[in-house]
């Protein structure tokens, strides 16, 4: 190969690389899962979330931003009866493959809890706020499924009466 050449091929594969990304966007699904508790009262004030209880049909909203701040992805979701909530982000697409992915773009936020003793947002892990997501290597892959898996951290309401 010419040194000449070289200089080419690499400007070649820098504009080829995002095209194989965003292939790849579309073919792998996006999940987000967490747990969402109600927070002990000896701890109110606190982001501890030691001796907390799981709420059931508790829901959480996931949602994502483009890389021009505009919300490009929204998805409401309920958690099971251990507080955990598993939301596959269907149809969700990054438009730009490094600005617009889950771990920068998307966020979780408390909606509401059905539990009428329990149902006070916290801006515990920035429940209220847009709790961010994080990526530990977890993925569930089958014959004709993939899909990689980012976690939020805890949420939790607080009880409505604290003595």
């Amino acid at each position: 190969m010419p040194r000449n050449a070289l200089p080419s091929l690499i400007a070649v594969l820098a504009l080829l690389l995002p095209l194989s990304m965003a292939h790849l966007d579309t073919t792998v699904n996006v999940v987000v899962e967490g747990v969402v508790s109600c927070q002990n009262c000896k701890l109110h004030g606190s982001w501890n979330l030691d001796g907390a209880i799981p709420i059931p049909k508790a829901k959480v909203s996931v949602q994502c931003r483009d890389h021009k701040g505009r919300v490009a992805y929204y998805k409401s979701v309920e958690t099971d009866s251990k507080g955990y909530y598993y939301a596959q982000l269907d149809n969700f697409k990054m438009s730009h493959y490094l600005l617009d992915h889950p771990l920068h773009a998307c966020k979780v936020k408390l909606v509401s809890s059905p539990n009428k003793d329990c149902n006070i947002p916290t801006n515990i892990n920035y429940g209220m706020n847009g709790a961010p997501l994080s990526y530990h290597n977890k993925a569930v892959k089958g014959t004709r499924y993939e899909a990689v898996i980012y976690s939020a951290p805890p949420l939790a309401f607080r009880p409505t009466k604290c003595y």
